[in-house]
């Protein structure tokens, strides 16, 4: 008897492992929920059999996993799902991928590139590619700056819930200055957000360092967070936009995360 698995199996789309697929996407579901949900909602949203759910919920469970809230018979991510954001942090994933994409970037326009991370209310920079005979900047790794002002962090900041915005920049203290340009009230900035939106790219303009310009795109997440932003900085006036090339290069890096499957 042949063991050779027939060519129409090879080329179905159905998980080869039911029972792992099925546990993969109850954790998934949970990390996207704001807050615990009932098991019945679980199976309601994912298609999955009550029973089902329930056992790999008590397996999950077992592990640390999920967290069950009896008060509230509810379901949430437990400590070992924590654990396992701490090992993907430790792994830098995000620098590792994103630091080929960049060099390339910087050597196709000239011009140095740099992937910043939401941090509160700054952004972190996590990999600097500087290009040939550019100057040096103020994003090198390990540099925080305010989000309001850099073209990484309005990327980011449009792509978050406005609520979340809100609370980040309830009132003009909570907007710092470098250079006396960009928003300075939550009016300004929810303004300049709305124009990030429509144009699916963020820039900046001598807000960071005068006579220096940045455009951004921001790099999302299954659920549509952004987990960081790719940028291009130069000084002085272009010949050529770069934005459609900074684009390029934020939609292969979520590619490259696994963000674009489904």
């Amino acid at each position: 008897m042949s063991v050779i698995p027939d060519e129409s199996d090879a080329r179905s789309n159905r998980p080869q492992v039911p029972a792992a697929d099925q546990t993969l996407r109850i954790l998934r579901h949970l990390a996207r929920r704001p807050a615990p949900i009932a098991a019945t909602a679980l199976a309601r949203d994912l298609g999955i059999p009550r029973s089902t759910v329930y056992h790999l919920l008590a397996t999950l469970e077992e592990h640390g996993f999920v967290v069950h809230l009896p008060q509230e018979r509810r379901w949430g991510l437990g400590t070992s799902a924590f654990e396992l954001a701490g090992g993907y942090a430790r792994q830098e994933p995000l620098a590792r991928l994103g630091r080929p994409l960049l060099a390339a970037l910087a050597d196709r326009i000239g011009e140095s590139a740099h992937l910043a991370v939401m941090s509160g209310r700054d952004v972190l920079y996590i990999v600097e590619e500087r290009a040939v005979r550019r100057p040096a900047l103020v994003t090198d790794v390990g540099v925080r700056l305010p989000a309001h002002l850099t073209a990484t962090g309005r990327a980011m900041l449009a792509s978050l819930p406005r609520a979340q915005v809100r609370a980040l920049y309830p009132d003009a203290a909570s907007f710092t200055d470098r250079t006396g340009r960009g928003p300075a009230r939550p009016a300004e900035l929810r303004d300049l957000l709305r124009e990030v939106r429509q144009a699916g790219i963020a820039s900046e303009d001598g807000e960071v360092t005068p006579g220096f310009r940045s455009v951004a795109a921001a790099v999302h997440d299954h659920a549509g967070w952004p987990v960081a932003a790719v940028a291009v900085t130069w000084e002085g006036e272009r010949g050529s936009d770069p934005a459609q090339e900074v684009r390029g290069a934020a939609r292969m890096l979520q590619s490259r995360l696994g963000y674009d499957r489904r």
